[in-house]
């Protein structure tokens, strides 16, 4: 079993520019179910493997229709707590390429009072954790504490921190807090931008490099339309281009990526990342990008699932 810890979110995205507006010649807002942690149980889920997400969801709608979609994805919702907190919400704007800019609502919502469930069963291979979760208290606490014992016991933790600059009110203590995570991190997915952001603009893999220094295993780097590249302990570096397809929007693409190395992951048993050579790798990036060329082509997050897979060339 792989779980998945972090925040459950409705991303408010604009609609089709053809649609009325509103005040101000605003697009109209849909909603849409994310946050990164989420969109990674989903897209675990939807590859077919045995995903659970843990987090605290509201018992407004919103957090209703988030379990509907869990379950409809086949993700486990046993370690979900429930609250009658509000959702949090982004409120999403798209550049010209599709790439999503966030603004967030997160006082006194559901997530971010999530609870540490004490250890996971012994049937957990894999805990994967990021974005919102590792930033907003008392829920980060939470999740730090996990990440730590499960690691202690050997579990393939894997962290995305995903930055969300606008929720970091101090720089300089989230970026030592990251470093303290390091050693307890087996695989680190991380874009380019969170990387240089973290490390105030140093090159992405000489950032990669100086955190395998610092204990983890392999890092794996998401480059946009560079496609992603991997950096391991055992000194491997392996690289695969990004697909061509028509971009709608970028949201969930990075999430995507994660879920489907975790499912790749999963599927070869490859929970000691030193077995995994430079070849193991490119499949595995390759996977994943093939998944996240299929999100990329659709509007919010949407993961694709093991027969959107199959049924692309």
């Amino acid at each position: 079993m792989i779980v998945v810890g972090g925040e459950a979110l409705v991303d408010l995205v604009p609609g089709d520019p053809l649609d009325s507006t509103v005040d101000g010649g605003l697009r109209a807002l849909l909603p849409r179910l994310g946050g990164g942690p989420y969109n990674v149980a989903l897209a675990a889920g939807r590859l077919g493997v045995p995903a659970a997400f843990l987090s605290r969801v509201s018992t407004d709608r919103f957090g209703e229709a988030m379990i509907e979609r869990l379950h409809a994805s086949a993700v486990d919702t046993s370690l979900l707590q429930r609250g009658d907190e509000p959702t949090t919400l982004a409120v999403v704007a798209l550049d010209a390429k599709g790439a999503a800019r966030y603004t967030f609502y997160v006082e006194g919502t559901a997530d971010r009072l999530v609870a540490d469930p004490g250890p996971l069963d012994g049937d957990v291979t894999a805990l994967s954790l990021g974005t919102l979760g590792m930033v907003l208290e008392p829920g980060a606490s939470a999740y730090e504490a996990m990440l730590r014992r499960e690691a202690a016991r050997g579990v393939l933790t894997v962290l995305d921190p995903n930055i969300r600059e606008a929720l970091i009110t101090d720089p300089a203590a989230y970026r030592a807090r990251f470093a303290s995570w390091l050693p307890d991190v087996r695989l680190l997915k991380i874009s380019d931008d969170d990387a240089a952001w973290l490390t105030e603009g140093a090159d992405p893999v000489a950032a990669a490099k100086t955190w395998i220094e610092s204990g983890v295993d392999a890092v794996v780097l998401t480059r946009g339309a560079d496609g992603l590249s991997v950096i391991t302990a055992a000194g491997e570096l392996a690289h695969v281009p990004s697909r061509k397809v028509t971009v709608v929007d970028t949201i969930g693409a990075g999430d995507t990526v994660h879920g489907a190395l975790l499912a790749w992951l999963h599927t070869r048993e490859a929970t000691d990342l030193a077995s995994l050579d430079a070849g193991a790798w490119r499949e595995a990036l390759t996977f994943a990008a093939k998944a996240a060329s299929i999100t990329v082509s659709r509007s919010g997050a949407e993961p694709p699932t093991s027969a959107d897979m199959a049924a692309t060339v």
